[in-house]
């Protein structure tokens, strides 16, 4: 399905259709927000009704004065900072994928994790 959806920049949370949810970080942040918090939370339900998904955390981070590496190493700060959460809220780390992919990732907003789950 074509993706059609504004998002309101003033979010810093939005669920995508396949139980997808995008963690919006402002410029240079790497800290989980609240509202970030908030959104983990609700991917926890679905985690907690089996054992067999896993989650994939693909972090991004765009910045005009950032190099290839420091966008890497932003994103994999954010994805960290959700990884951290995921696990102080029972999830085991050995369920958690990480990926840091900077400014090489593709989608809107730039500056985000994806918090996918994967049944497997």
């Amino acid at each position: 399905s074509s993706n059609d959806k504004t998002i309101d920049s003033t979010k810093s949370a939005t669920s995508t259709d396949d139980g997808a949810v995008q963690i919006i970080f402002n410029g240079g942040d790497t800290k989980l927000s609240a509202d970030g918090q908030a959104a983990v939370d609700k991917v926890m339900g679905e985690l907690e009704k089996s054992d067999g998904f896993r989650v994939q955390l693909m972090a991004h981070a765009v910045g005009d004065d950032l190099t290839a590496s420091q966008a890497r190493r932003i994103s994999l700060s954010r994805a960290l900072s959700v990884r951290s959460y995921l696990i102080e809220k029972g999830v085991r780390s050995s369920r958690i994928d990480v990926r840091a992919l900077g400014d090489k990732g593709e989608g809107d907003p730039k500056n985000r994790v994806d918090v996918n789950l994967i049944d497997r």
